[in-house]
């Protein structure tokens, strides 16, 4: 794997955000939900995310999320994701969300 500098990772904008919808995501080429997220300061934004085998949308609202907000857009499909839903894969493949363990002000940064 190659190393990175500390400068590298800086650029990279990873920040907490509150799950405010889920949507189902038919059109996704492998089972996703369509997340719309509150980043506080940051806005509203939307992403996709493949974590149906282990969330329910039920369990999904309300939930804060770790995202990289400062990627462009890309568009998936018809739709058009302006964060990256952040997860590890468990022993099967499926994703599980990184998360934080205290409730912390939306767009609050990682640092």
């Amino acid at each position: 794997m190659k190393k990175i500098e500390w400068t590298d990772f800086e650029a990279v904008d990873l920040r907490v955000g509150t799950v405010i919808m889920v949507e189902d995501f038919p059109e996704a080429n492998k089972s996703a939900y369509k997340l719309t997220v509150d980043f506080g300061a940051l806005g509203i934004k939307k992403s996709s995310a493949q974590i149906t085998k282990r969330y329910s949308k039920e369990r999904l609202l309300g939930k804060q999320l770790v995202g990289v907000v400062n990627f462009p857009p890309k568009q998936i499909g018809k739709f058009m994701s302006e964060f990256l839903v952040t997860g590890f894969a468990d022993q099967n493949g499926d994703i599980i969300l990184t998360t934080v363990d205290a409730n912390l002000p939306n767009g609050s940064k990682m640092i």
